[in-house]
């Protein structure tokens, strides 16, 4: 897909596309300014766009800087959010709230959470999650952790 409504427009209807459409919603509601949503990946991205950091994507600088993403498949609902991965505190308070909300621990990867089917969603703490940084707080933190010197 080419565009965000595009790809939006070819999910499935169903209460699934409705739980994205609302995930998409929290998100973009609570992203500091700065951030673009975009494609990005086949997924839609949030990204730092190269207005604000002209170097881009160390593993493709041509790319502008990912933060986020969040993908639709049939049975699983994929958000990406590269400050987990970056940032040991966010991500250690972010488990702990996360399961105070839901009472499960969440279902994670390096930077991504699946919510299967069953898997409960706590929008709300999503959207305080992406109050937390800003585009020049994600800029230094992610020199920090992946950019070599």
């Amino acid at each position: 897909m080419s565009t965000v409504e595009a790809y939006i427009n070819s999910i499935e209807e169903g209460p699934r596309k409705e739980l994205f459409l609302q995930l998409r919603d929290v998100i973009a509601s609570n992203l500091p300014e700065g951030f673009e949503e975009t494609m990005n990946y086949g997924m839609i991205g949030y990204v730092v766009p190269h207005a604000l950091y002209p170097k881009g994507y160390h593993c493709s600088p041509e790319l502008p800087l990912p933060f986020v993403n969040l993908v639709i498949r049939k049975d699983i609902i994929t958000f990406y959010h590269m400050g987990l991965y970056a940032d040991a505190a966010m991500l250690a308070w972010f488990e702990t709230e996360y399961t105070k909300e839901t009472g499960k621990k969440p279902d994670m990867g390096k930077s991504c959470i699946r919510f299967k089917k069953t898997t409960p969603i706590p929008i709300t703490l999503i959207g305080e999650l992406m109050q937390k940084i800003s585009p020049a707080q994600w800029i230094e933190r992610y020199e920090a952790a992946f950019v070599k010197k």
